[in-house]
């Protein structure tokens, strides 16, 4: 019962990870470019979030609601302002300024909110589930972040390849200089993989923080270095690869928590992602690709 409850556990971490994990690889997958601020998104959705229900009295779901607006918002016009004039810069330039944007929303978030840690506490309050006798107790936001993270999986595979829109980031994706020349619209299309990825991250960081009920303004900064690893195992612009990229790298975190050292977990993690690089350097579900050089 041990197993399989840190399993479930594993898994639940793994969703988030995972859902994260799936802003890195679209914006990468078609932007060509990590965005390192991704994981600062995370902080401020949940920041919107808590300010919704705690300091103005409103439901949960209507915080939540809030929280993906603001989300998609932010990460539109982050693009907009940061990203879009180095579209065709050098990769270190680009590289560079996403860690800028990092440590601007982390700093903002502190002058704003203060560097006391937040109590999120009450936004799912459901009842557990209890199986083999109550032997096994699963907790309901467990439950919640694997199916949220399957069904974001599933719609966003669907997005991709029977939408208009879908198909014109896979265009992108492919060739943008032959899109552009198709009539597609590169720039909406781009802002527009940054809005979804945006919109993920804010129901990341509510779900992480529902699990994990505190809230500071470099909560984002470690879950989002571990999505980032978690798209690069599964297959960095892979989408299902970033969902199993995520997964698996939840469950080999809890295990190593359970059975090695909490304070080895991380490094475990981490070196789990260098020996996939040295055996399969394009990840899980990844394909190698040939440059003429």
């Amino acid at each position: 019962m041990e197993i399989l409850a840190n399993l479930i556990n594993g898994m639940s971490l793994g969703s988030v990870y995972a859902i994260i994990a799936l802003g890195y690889t679209m914006v990468y997958g078609i932007a060509k470019m990590l965005n390192f601020a991704h994981g600062d998104v995370i902080m401020v959705g949940a920041y919107i979030c808590f300010c919704s229900v705690s300091y103005l009295g409103l439901p949960v779901l209507a915080g939540i609601a809030l929280s993906i607006v603001g989300c998609t918002v932010l990460g539109v016009v982050v693009e907009r302002l940061a990203y879009k004039p180095l579209r065709n810069a050098p990769s270190l330039n680009v590289l560079i300024t996403a860690i800028g944007v990092s440590y601007f929303l982390q700093n903002a978030a502190l002058l704003i909110m203060g560097s006391d840690p937040k109590s999120f506490s009450a936004v799912l309050s459901l009842p557990a589930l209890r199986l083999f006798d109550g032997k096994l107790t699963i907790s309901a936001t467990a439950v919640i972040t694997i199916l949220a993270c399957v069904a974001i999986m599933v719609a966003l595979t669907i997005f991709t390849s029977k939408t208009k829109m879908g198909k014109a980031m896979r265009a992108c994706s492919e060739d943008r200089d032959a899109a552009q020349l198709m009539g597609i619209n590169v720039n909406g299309t781009i802002s527009m993989v940054f809005a979804i990825g945006s919109g993920l991250a804010a129901i990341a960081g509510v779900l992480m923080c529902a699990a994990y009920p505190t809230l500071m303004p470099t909560t984002g900064s470690m879950p989002g270095i571990k999505a980032f690893t978690a798209a690069v195992l599964g297959g960095i612009g892979s989408i299902p690869g970033a969902a199993l990229g995520g997964v698996l790298l939840g469950v080999i975190e809890i295990f190593a928590r359970a059975y090695i050292s909490t304070q080895l977990a991380d490094a475990v993690v981490f070196g789990v992602l260098i020996i996939m690089l040295l055996i399969r350097p394009a990840g899980l579900l990844g394909k190698p690709v040939n440059e003429k050089v």
